[in-house]
């Protein structure tokens, strides 16, 4: 019996211990024994090359970082920084992780040169994610996959100083491959946040209920969902009130050809708008990695939704505004797009479906046979 209330005593103590104290990391050294507290003071200072960053936090844990991190250089896998836990509240109170990346862009990404640590941070958390900035990403910035509702918010992710060559880009753009978000998850919000890179602002691989509201996308390739591999499902994705700005594209659907057993249902778009839009205003692929190539079957593709407010793309004068390439029977029901307004630039294909409404271009250049409107590839 006194052994039993004894035993009892120590768990009680050790909970309460572990709720109540405050752990303070100034270096790889402290973090084991901070994350036995739930408030634990993240400071600056700089991770040494070939190691992570990693946080295993306690349930309902605070961290507050109080100063900024960095990361030596070395190619490796990485990530370079790993939090996970439940309900977590994390305020980076604008502080940096610099990842570095002058040290590893070579202008390929990961599709060769120096192995490049990536995702150079991985959330893992459910609860808030707030006022943290990213800068240099040595290639995706962030890959996420929470275990519960997160939000993300008020975030910077800052990748421009890879727009310009280096001497080892071979002319091209240093930066490559630099997606800020990578979300395969559900009940995600990411808000009032800032990516300036050269690759998709959002990539959404799977997962459902991600909302992706209140940011602005510099540089790089605009909103993705997807590339969708095989049996992957995606739905109930509400993409609103965004700016995109000078960047291939505005809003995207890719899915990879050779896909198979895969399905997207139920994305909407409302209040985005987008200036400078190199290639196309919107384009919905399914021959991913090619562009408007042979497009594969294997991903269903329904319930394309544009609702109001209107969503107003400015793209240039050689661009498209709107292309759509479908496999033959991947393509399903009717997609409005009367609230979807795209200027400049000239019209594009609508491969293999039949089910787009009330978008002016069609308005405008159509033949009507038996009913059916067959859209011209001009």
């Amino acid at each position: 019996m006194f052994l039993f209330a004894a035993l009892s005593f120590l768990v009680f103590l050790g909970k309460s211990t572990a709720q109540t104290c405050t752990g303070v990391i100034n270096s790889l050294d402290d973090v084991a024994a901070a994350v036995k507290c739930t408030t634990v003071i993240l400071n600056g200072f700089t991770v040494p090359a070939g190691q992570g960053l990693t946080l295993n936090l306690l349930e309902g844990s605070t961290v507050d970082m109080q100063g900024d991190i960095s990361f030596g250089n070395l190619s490796w896998a990485g990530p370079l920084f790993t939090i996970s836990g439940k309900s977590i509240a994390f305020n980076g109170n604008a502080h940096i992780f610099d990842g570095g990346g002058p040290f590893y862009w070579d202008g390929l990404g990961g599709n060769g040169g120096l192995l490049k640590p990536a995702p150079m941070m991985k959330i893992k958390i459910s609860g808030v994610y707030s006022n943290v900035t990213v800068i240099n990403a040595p290639e995706r910035a962030y890959s996420v996959s929470n275990p519960g509702p997160l939000v993300m918010t008020d975030l910077l992710v800052d990748d421009s100083q890879g727009d310009f060559p280096n001497d080892q880009s071979n002319g091209l753009p240093a930066g490559h491959n630099t997606d800020g978000f990578d979300c395969s998850t559900t009940n995600l919000v990411i808000q009032n946040s800032v990516v300036k890179n050269q690759d998709d602002c959002l990539a959404i691989n799977k997962g459902s209920n991600i909302t992706f509201t209140g940011n602005l996308c510099s540089g790089g390739h605009g909103i993705s969902v997807g590339s969708i591999a095989s049996d992957v499902v995606v739905n109930d994705i509400f993409i609103t009130n965004n700016t995109v700005v000078n960047s291939d594209q505005a809003l995207r659907i890719k899915m990879d050809a050779t896909s198979t057993n895969s399905s997207i249902s139920n994305i909407t778009y409302a209040g985005n708008t987008a200036t400078g839009m190199r290639q196309f205003g919107v384009l919905f692929d399914q021959s991913y990695p090619s562009t408007l190539k042979t497009p594969g079957n294997g991903v269903n593709l329904s319930g394309v939704n544009f609702i109001l407010p209107v969503t107003k793309l400015t793209v240039n004068d050689d661009a498209e505004r709107l292309a759509i390439n479908c496999g033959i029977g991947s393509c399903i029901g009717t997609w409005d797009l009367s609230l979807l307004d795209i200027e400049g630039g000239v019209a594009g294909p609508i491969n293999n479906f039949t089910g787009v409404v009330g978008f002016s271009d069609l308005l405008l250049k159509r033949s009507k046979i038996d009913g059916l409107y067959i859209r011209s590839l001009a």
